[in-house]
């Protein structure tokens, strides 16, 4: 990765830090999801409303760094008006971005959330970036067992 592209990267993580989308309670989700990293110090609760199968509104409250903050305020911005499958799958390849496992060209895929790639050199690091999208994971998978769905 150039140097040019990894200050666009970094620039976009502290806005997300400094300027979060999404960052609020939301008293009529469908699914609320504690989501903790003790190691640190990043405690969040994420909101999802789900309707008809799609997810109609995503937020976050909590504090943790940086990373943690960035990543979930990216995934808010990512997967409103997503179905459970097309959350899954973004899951899925944001996981494999994080952890280095990426196969073929995911960037369509993945857009402004590749500004994470470079947290993979951090192996501390990646259960920051990672602490939401698996929040999102549980609750969907918490969502559908309710409904009798499959995820």
């Amino acid at each position: 990765m150039n140097a040019e592209l990894r200050d666009l990267y970094q620039e976009i993580i502290i806005d997300h830090n400094n300027n979060p989308r999404n960052f609020r309670a939301m008293a009529d989700a469908s699914i609320q999801v504690e989501a903790d990293n003790p190691l640190c110090g990043d405690s969040y609760r994420l909101y999802l409303k789900l309707a008809q199968g799609r997810i109609v509104d995503i937020s976050f409250q909590g504090s943790g760094c940086a990373i943690s903050k960035a990543s979930l305020s990216m995934l808010g911005e990512r997967l409103r008006g997503a179905s459970r499958v097309q959350a899954l799958a973004l899951f899925e390849a944001v996981h494999a971005l994080l952890t280095g496992e990426t196969q073929g060209d995911s960037s369509a895929l993945l857009g402004e959330l590749e500004a994470l790639a470079g947290v993979r050199h951090y192996p501390m690091r990646v259960k920051c970036a990672s602490l939401g999208w698996h929040a999102l994971k549980q609750g969907l998978a918490a969502s559908a067992r309710e409904i009798g769905d499959r995820v």
